[in-house]
């Protein structure tokens, strides 16, 4: 036993350095190395700064300036966060964040605003989240959050390198003053029809958008002849595949299909995406074109490709309308454009999430975590930028909300084709 246990401690002795090396602060030299890293690979691989108003020269001066006071992983995360914001860019994103750190659009957030005629105007009500319960709609005037008059709360999240200050970066700095942090619950002051409401608080009783749980990967109902599947943000979970292909199995003998994509804000991946749609397509089509920006700025040649969807068994072949919204996010707006694109689906529902491209992770060379970004552009085959589809049929979701009007609106459709 005394050997035994001498043996222990030595082995203890043995890993303790490498364990306090671990949790010990970076030096001064690997905080600017990361943030060079940081720095070079999205002014290299980013997809989008033609479309930005960003210096992304002036973000390096700004920000390295700051490095010398960094002294903790705490204080780099919020550098490289203050310094990611200068996109303006909902699809950017560290893979950290701390307790104070602002939520993440769209995923983080269950209102949406924008400025119409000079006011920040909510525009969309996440359904059966926070504003919703506490009363938020559509047309509502945003006041205030947290006692703090709306364009003050926005103004901090406007970034400082930018050459003009464009109306997507207004939206972006609105909605993140709208959803946020992590560990504020927020008290809403609204306006609606020129009458001051009495103030909302759409976290309480618990921060429910840090603790977001489904209890199912979908849901599925018969109503009437017509069948509805609804996605609970499990587009990322490769199980959704199975459970899609029996549940759809289920629906074969209705008339026709509403898919409901309104709830997808976390994205996903293209293999759950294809195997849904393969299930709605009889032969191979494209459904997305994708444009490599560095390749062409590396080399001053343009690539891009078509992705295609190839035929699965027991097609559904009967009409379908796809659902969306706000949080129909990413790899959700590359299904709906993609059923778009092939002539599968009636789209109805309201403006999509509008993320920018295909992203890439990349880890920092030091820290223990790392940063995503848009790094390919994203098409309908015939060219035009996912970010820019809007549904054909657009449908209002102003009103208390006891009525779900483009569902009911689906309904109609299919119906409609579904008589001789």
């Amino acid at each position: 036993m005394t050997t035994f246990f001498r043996r222990l401690v030595w082995l203890l002795l043995a890993l303790l350095p490498a364990a306090v090396r671990a949790q010990a602060p970076l030096t001064p030299a690997q905080y600017q190395q990361d943030f060079d890293y940081f720095w070079t690979t999205i002014h290299d691989n980013y997809a989008y700064f033609d479309q930005k108003q960003t210096d992304w020269a002036r973000v390096r001066e700004l920000y390295a300036a700051q490095l010398p006071a960094v002294g903790s992983r705490a204080q780099f995360v919020r550098l490289l966060e203050n310094a990611l914001n200068e996109l303006y860019d909902n699809h950017a994103s560290l893979s950290t964040n701390l307790p104070d750190s602002r939520r993440l659009l769209p995923s983080g957030t269950d209102v949406w605003a924008q400025y119409r005629q000079g006011k920040a105007t909510v525009v969309a009500v996440r359904a059966g989240f926070g504003a919703e319960r506490v009363g938020v709609r559509p047309g509502m005037e945003i006041v205030a959050v947290n006692d703090v008059p709306i364009a003050q709360a926005v103004a901090p999240l406007l970034g400082r390198s930018l050459k003009t200050v464009d109306e997507a970066a207004r939206e972006v700095a609105l909605n993140q003053a709208l959803a946020g942090t992590h560990n504020t619950p927020r008290k809403l002051t609204l306006r609606a029809q020129g009458r001051l409401l009495p103030a909302l608080y759409p976290d309480a009783p618990g921060m429910q958008l840090e603790n977001i749980r489904y209890p199912h990967l979908l849901e599925s109902r018969r109503l009437g002849t017509i069948g509805y599947i609804r996605i609970n943000n499990s587009l990322g979970n490769n199980a959704l595949i199975a459970a899609f292909d029996s549940t759809l199995d289920a629906l074969a003998g209705t008339t026709g299909l509403v898919l409901d994509l309104r709830e997808t804000p976390g994205g996903g991946n293209s293999t759950v995406a294809r195997a849904i749609m393969g299930r709605f397509i009889t032969q191979e089509q494209p459904y997305q074109r994708h444009e490599f920006v560095a390749e062409e700025r590396r080399t001053g040649i343009r690539r891009s490709t078509l992705e295609l969807v190839s035929g699965r068994a027991r097609p559904y072949t009967r009409p379908l309308v796809v659902l969306v919204g706000r949080w129909t996010s990413s790899m959700g707006e590359g299904i709906t454009i993609g059923l778009d694109a092939m002539r599968r689906a009636a789209i109805m529902g309201t403006e999509m999430a509008r993320l920018h491209g295909a992203i890439t992770s990349f880890r920092l060379p030091n820290s223990d975590f790392g940063f995503h970004i848009p790094t390919e552009r994203l098409y309908r085959p015939d060219g035009l930028p996912r970010e820019d589809f809007v549904p054909a049929e657009l449908i209002s979701t102003t009103g208390p909300g006891a009525t779900d009007a483009p569902l009911e609106k689906a309904l109609q459709h299919l119906r409609s084709a579904a008589k001789p």
